[in-house]
């Protein structure tokens, strides 16, 4: 309870963007209330920032692109209350994400739809207070301002853009490269919290390997034995 209360004060928003002949387009995808959003959502365990929100993007626009490591902006949320609860604030860290490539997003009812910034900013006003919504127009005008310096730029900055993609299994067969369903489930403890978290694992192909954004990550690759039956039945490796 103590890290899931942890997470909630804190999200990340994916601020997904192409450029083409008419100039620059962001991709907005609707809230369960039907309202316009970036993809956004809470903090994992085990991820950075750029890397959440680019699981953000992928499961809720079924987006692969190149995410910027660093936010380049960030914004408060504003959370209905109910119940006669008053409305919850959390702050959000908008990372931007150039698409490449759009596949159908994981989550149903999303919507993503691509709009010019001008179109983008009048969407995420709508059914918003005013300051709730100019706060979203300031964010699509950092992010019109952050990408015209990038396409501008001569030389890759400490920030620059990162290629980042996820595979997913179809079910009932093996179309991509990550499986969908958990092949298992192990206790990862937290001495420090002196709580047990339940891990679901999923089974993942590798096919290409980049520097890990983690610190002090050193991926080793471990050959698992085969185990053969002997003459007797018994298994051997």
């Amino acid at each position: 309870p103590q890290l899931r209360k942890l997470r909630g004060c804190e999200q990340v928003a994916a601020v997904c963007y192409r450029v083409g002949g008419g100039g620059i387009e962001f991709l907005l995808v609707r809230t369960r209330s039907g309202r316009w959003t970036f993809p956004q959502g809470g903090l994992e365990p085990g991820l950075t920032h750029a890397q959440d929100a680019a699981l953000e993007a992928f499961e809720e626009a079924g987006v692969h692109g190149r995410m910027e490591e660093a936010s380049f902006a960030r914004y408060i949320r504003r959370k209905r209350g109910g119940n006669g609860h008053s409305a919850a604030e959390v702050a959000v860290n908008a990372h931007l994400c150039e698409v490449l490539r759009l596949d159908p997003p994981q989550e149903a009812n999303r919507n993503p739809t691509w709009f010019s910034a001008g179109q983008a900013k009048r969407r995420l006003q709508e059914d918003r207070t005013p300051d709730y919504g100019a706060e979203f127009a300031r964010v699509v005008d950092r992010a019109v301002a952050r990408i015209q310096r990038l396409r501008s730029a001569t030389s890759t900055s400490t920030d620059a853009l990162h290629k980042v993609q996820f595979e997913v299994f179809e079910p009932a067969r093996f179309h991509n490269r990550m499986e969908q369903a958990s092949s298992a489930r192990y206790m990862r403890r937290e001495p420090a919290a002196a709580i047990e978290l339940a891990v679901d694992a999923h089974l993942c192909k590798v096919l290409q390997l980049e520097p890990p954004q983690g610190f002090d990550r050193r991926p080793v690759a471990v050959r698992v034995p085969q185990l053969t039956s002997g003459p007797n039945g018994r298994k051997k490796e």
